[in-house]
């Protein structure tokens, strides 16, 4: 009897179309953070071995934000794709960054922008978008103690 490999969902690797739609979601979340009055840190940064879609700052904070873009909600809102491994992947990430570049940072907060987009999505209406600021905190037990 022949037996089949079923792969975990984690392991499925995103198509061009996928990874197009990702990109735009993170161009239109930096450009919507923009006009909230945030300025840019970095887009795609790379830190403690983690990439961390925007990092972004207003006055003496300083935002780690996760953007999630879905054409449908076939498996739930795209924003609780960032659950409890994300968040500590994330968590790590921010921790790294502000180890070097944290001078001045006052607060810190980890935001998830989930963009729902509509089918064959052309123009601004077809996309939806939820910030959910303060999404999530990191805990002492995270290393996060000297940054709260």
């Amino acid at each position: 009897m022949a037996t089949r490999r079923i792969h975990p969902a984690h392991t499925h690797r995103p198509t061009a179309s996928h990874l197009a739609l990702g990109r735009e979601g993170e161009k239109r979340a930096a450009l919507y953070l923009k006009r909230k009055g945030y300025r840019i840190e970095g887009q795609n940064v790379r830190a403690g071995g983690v990439e961390i879609d925007l990092v972004v700052r207003r006055g003496r904070t300083v935002v780690f934000v996760e953007v999630k873009t879905r054409r449908s909600r076939r498996f739930g809102p795209a924003e609780l794709a960032v659950d409890a491994r994300k968040q500590s992947r994330l968590i790590r990430g921010a921790l790294a960054w502000l180890a070097r570049n944290g001078r001045g940072v006052a607060h810190t907060r980890f935001d998830v922008i989930a963009w729902e987009v509509g089918p064959g999505a052309t123009n601004r209406d077809d996309w939806e978008c939820r910030h959910l600021e303060g999404a999530f905190e990191a805990e002492p037990d995270n290393g996060w103690k000297g940054f709260v």
